[in-house]
């Protein structure tokens, strides 16, 4: 894991098409700004993870469907 230091207004850049910006900050919160390209996915962690976890459960059983369908 890379950890930076940043304050209000710097940013940090990953590859040519995402800058990550420091908006504010207050005690233990964070805020910031994300300039990405419109076909990059953004998410807060945990929502990734419910999607995946959604994902998941919405492809059990597909294996069965298919080896049914492959019968004659």
């Amino acid at each position: 894991m890379l950890v930076l230091t940043r304050k209000t207004g710097e940013a940090i850049k990953i590859g040519d098409d995402i800058e990550i910006t420091v908006i504010s900050s207050s005690g233990d919160q964070v805020k910031l700004g994300i300039h990405a390209p419109k076909h990059v996915d953004i998410h807060r962690k945990e929502v990734y993870l419910n999607i995946q976890e959604e994902n998941e459960s919405a492809s059990v059983g597909v294996a069965d469907v298919f080896n049914l369908i492959r019968k004659p």
